[in-house]
């Protein structure tokens, strides 16, 4: 039920907690059967959301990123991998509790995938692991972008690494995070969809600035 009730033809963004396929589906199937649209279609809005959607658009200037279906005998395809470092998320969110997300051995993702079932209650989708590379938490910046078009919290200049993803991503309304590695190069660490993303260093008022200049 929408309160105020929706105008026929009038465009609708969500604005909340994050929602699986399922769910924003059916909040769209809502809006529409009231008369109205949404900016962001439910194939827009798994475009952004989810890490399979998005990450092989930016294989270039992202961590080298593997994803899995088939959570049976994950520990000997991590072996395979010969990496130095995992970084373990399901399709949308990484586990922010405990441990965290990180792990050094492929045998220690039995134990990560059972905290991040009891934790987050499911694990949406499948787990991507993406490889560990040494980036610096200091420099992480959350940008928007709405119709192609970026922007920054503080209405300074766009990194180009920025403006690129923009140009990627099918979706209309996305955040783009993006962090300092070690050897000075700039890497996409995270995009999500806009309607779910944290206000991540901007306040209410630098986002509303995403809709006055778009």
């Amino acid at each position: 039920m929408f309160r105020p009730a929706l105008m026929p033809g009038e465009t609708v963004l969500y604005r909340g907690w994050m929602l699986d396929g399922t769910g924003y589906r059916a909040f769209v199937d809502a809006v529409e059967g009231a008369g109205a649209w949404v900016m962001t279609s439910p194939e827009a809005y798994l475009a952004a959301h989810r890490l399979p959607r998005w990450a092989p658009l930016l294989e270039d200037v992202t961590p080298e990123t593997v994803c899995f279906t088939d959570l049976s005998d994950l520990s000997p395809q991590l072996e395979q991998l010969g990496w130095d470092g995992f970084f373990v998320k399901d399709f949308v969110k990484s586990l922010k509790t405990g441990a965290g997300s990180v792990i050094t051995r492929s045998d220690q993702i039995g134990e990560l995938l059972e905290r991040m079932a009891h934790f987050r209650g499911q694990i949406e989708g499948g787990v991507c692991v993406r490889r560990v590379e040494d980036l610096d938490p200091a420099s992480e910046a959350r940008f928007f972008v709405r119709a192609g078009r970026a922007f920054s919290a503080d209405g300074a200049r766009v990194p180009e690494l920025v403006r690129l993803v923009a140009g990627r991503i099918p979706s209309p309304f996305f955040s783009v995070d993006i962090a300092r590695r070690a050897d000075g190069v700039w890497r996409v660490v995270e995009v999500g969809d806009g309607q779910v993303s944290d206000l991540v260093g901007w306040t209410p008022e630098q986002f509303m600035t995403v809709w006055e200049g778009a």
